[in-house]
Formats: structure tokens, sequence, C-alpha cells
């Protein structure tokens, strides 16, 4: 019977230590998805598919919520009967272990929630992406300042294109010869 604790956490300027001290137990055996969306399915996320190889009858598993799980409902819920029909104990910070029933029902209204926060954010991001393009047409900026929507232009992709070509510079010699990355000059040159 083992202890184990699952953490996700979407971006990876984020961490999951927050969840590991909340839940602040020794635990036999940790698994985490860091930078990885809810709207991934629980089971095609590396973490939580090595924890369902993993987790046997008897095991007990710890999560910080409910939406660490996912934002879709459908998921959360199946996810958490497939763990329960396998004979494990889920339990949830401030609910505590999830049984058939009654801890389904709880767990089908706080996916429910989970799945409209999703909603909400993605409802959120395409006002502020909105709100940016009218900007930026009306007045050249974003309505935060910025010049551009995206990530702005290093260089000049043709000046850069031709500086390459003309000296039969690497990529290396290119991006040092204009302060850019790699990326930046695969990018805009191919591999050559």
């Amino acid at each position: 019977m083992a202890r184990i604790a699952y953490y996700r956490v979407s971006d990876t300027s984020q961490s999951v230590e927050a969840q590991r001290q909340a839940l602040g137990g020794q635990f036999d055996r940790e698994f985490a998805d860091e930078g990885v969306s809810g709207a991934v399915q629980a089971a095609d996320r590396k973490g939580f598919a090595e924890l369902l190889s993993y987790v046997r009858e008897g095991d007990t598993l710890y999560i910080y919520a409910i939406d660490r799980l996912g934002r879709d409902a459908l998921d959360i819920q199946a996810t958490i009967r497939r763990l329960i029909d396998k004979g494990v104990t889920v339990d949830v910070r401030g609910l505590g272990p999830i049984a058939k029933g009654v801890g389904e029902l709880i767990v089908a209204v706080l996916a429910q929630v989970a799945e409209m926060e999703r909603q909400r954010i993605r409802e959120r991001c395409d006002a502020g992406r909105a709100a940016a393009k009218a900007a930026l047409a009306a007045t050249g900026k974003t309505h935060r300042g910025k010049a551009s929507l995206g990530r702005p232009m290093a260089g000049d992709r043709a000046t850069v294109q031709a500086w390459r070509s003309d000296n039969g510079a690497s990529i290396a010699k290119t991006a040092a010869h204009f302060g850019l990355s790699l990326a930046t000059i695969k990018r805009y040159c191919g591999p050559q």
C-alpha cells in the first residue's frame, strides 16, 4: 500500500513545490506534469500515464485539488472512476478520500467548476487578444504598450539571409554577428 502524490502545473514558470508543501506528507512515490495544460487528457500526460502504470490496489493517491487532474469534467470523472475501480483511494486535499456514490457526486460538481474556470480563462485570453488587436490597429501599440502581439522580430530576416549567403557563414557565425539565437537563425535561413 503505497502513498503516492501527483502534481500538475500548466506553465513552466510555475513550480509544483507549493502543491508538494501543501500536501506535506512523506510519499513513497511522486509523479508530476509540469508545463502541461489541464485541457490535456490525464492519461495523455507523461507523468500521469506513468502514475496509472504504477498504482496498485490498496494504494492512496494524494492530489492538491481536483483541477490538478484536469479541466475537462468528463475526463476528471472517468479518471477518478478508473482509479477507484483499480482499488486506489483518491485523497483530495481539503476533501479527504473520494468514495463511490456521494464522493463521486462531489467530484462531478468540482470537475464542472474546473471546466467552467478553464472556459473563463479562455474567454479572458480571447478578450485580451481582441483588445490588443484593436489597440494595435488604432494606435500602433497594443493596449499594454507593445509594438506587436507576438514575440518581437529579432533582426530582419532578409538582411540575415543575405549576410549569411554573401559571407558563406555558418549558423553559429551568423548568430554571433547579429546577436541572435541559433534557433532564430535556423528559422530565418534553414539548416543549410
